[in-house]
């Protein structure tokens, strides 16, 4: 089982990886602008911020639901060829291809914090930051082409459904949510403050997410230097997710208030220092905390804080990597297009608000009569 699951997370984030570090390169290289890029980039985040509701309604997140969405990557990922060119058939693709993206991982998460303790899950994890970096590192020495960042995606597409198929297979209890939980809800508004402050964070990354290797080229770093400083960061998070099992026994909240400052000062010395190589290495540094560290505890927090667990993870990646990256990519794209030299500056901006939202929350719990562990 943990080699199935550490083969899904490194093809899994390989896509990731093609699709944050390239695909933004490969679209101005086709001729969009910062604006469309955004719009573009806005989309698949906005679907998966829709999803989630879906299962609201009484769809299920089963086995069935996690092969179909297997295939629509496939798909999809061959479709990116026959609408590169197209805007409008572009963002109709990249909508597709952000649904199936979005079945996956909650699916598996649930899986892996099922099977291995939360102590262990790190080690597993850190296969996807593997896959990141290996092929940032390979395709950065080929990219001499549209083409061939799409055929890399096809072909780690194929590999993420292959792994997933035969890790569905080990699945034996779909109604895990209900067993653990009948009759529980996903009460949002109960901890909003929680809720926005996780979707806040994610927004301060649509600037380095979407524009983050624009913006190192923009102010004199090489292509091949700006791929060693993302795969310097993954590095980072690796070395992070090794060893961060003691730290997530400890107060998760408080976990999440540093990450969330950490990564506004990251966000900082970003804007202040442009040009510098080494200022940029440091603040790839604090990937482990800002990105590693973050999702961890974030995950596991909302682990034990809901019964319905499931449904808990598909909202986590909806509702901050979906709505909050949707936010992060529109407004980066304008941002960038007209006041570049904020662009990291907004971040910092809307990771500090990240931070005291989510001390908020914390100050909230202290003061309130709610039992730990699982409250709703």
């Amino acid at each position: 089982m943990q080699l199935l699951l550490s083969g899904f997370y490194f093809f899994y984030f390989a896509i990731v990886g093609i699709y944050v570090i390239f695909l933004p390169k490969v679209l101005a290289m086709v001729g969009y602008d910062g604006v469309q890029i955004g719009i573009i980039f806005a989309t698949a985040p906005l679907v998966r911020f829709l999803v989630p509701f879906a299962f609201i309604k009484g769809f299920k997140l089963s086995r069935h639901t996690f092969n179909f969405a297997l295939l629509l990557i496939i798909i999809t990922s061959f479709l990116f060829y026959l609408t590169l060119h197209n805007f409008y058939a572009l963002i109709f693709t990249n909508i597709l291809f952000g649904v199936g993206l979005s079945l996956l991982l909650p699916y598996v998460e649930v899986m892996a914090l099922s099977v291995i303790s939360k102590e262990r899950y790190g080690r597993v994890r850190l296969f996807g930051s593997i896959g990141f970096i290996v092929v940032a590192l390979v395709l950065v020495k080929f990219l001499s082409s549209a083409n061939i960042a799409i055929f890399y995606l096809i072909s780690v597409s194929v590999m993420t459904a292959l792994f997933g198929y035969f890790l569905a297979k080990h699945e034996t209890d779909e109604s895990e949510d209900v067993a653990i939980g009948e009759g529980g809800e996903i009460k949002l508004f109960s901890h909003w403050s929680l809720w926005v402050g996780l979707t806040l964070m994610q927004v301060s990354f649509g600037p380095f997410y979407n524009f983050f290797t624009l913006y190192e080229t923009d102010h004199g770093i090489s292509m091949d230097m700006t791929i060693y400083l993302w795969s310097f960061g993954v590095i980072m998070e690796i070395f992070m997710l090794f060893f961060q099992g003691r730290l997530l026994q400890k107060n998760a909240l408080m976990i999440l208030q540093i990450a969330t400052f950490v990564t506004a000062l990251r966000w900082f010395l970003l804007y202040l220092f442009p040009h510098s190589l080494g200022i940029s290495f440091f603040t790839q540094s604090m990937h482990a905390i800002s990105f590693a560290l973050f999702h961890s505890a974030a995950i596991s927090y909302l682990f034990t804080l809901y019964k319905k667990r499931k449904l808990a993870q598909q909202f986590f990646l909806g509702i901050t990597y979906g709505l909050g990256g949707f936010l992060g990519a529109i407004y980066s794209g304008y941002v960038y297009q007209y006041f570049s030299t904020y662009l990291f500056l907004s971040s910092a901006v809307v990771a500090f608000l990240a931070f005291l939202f989510i001390v908020y929350e914390a100050k909230k719990g202290l003061h309130s009569k709610c039992p730990v562990g699982v409250r709703a």
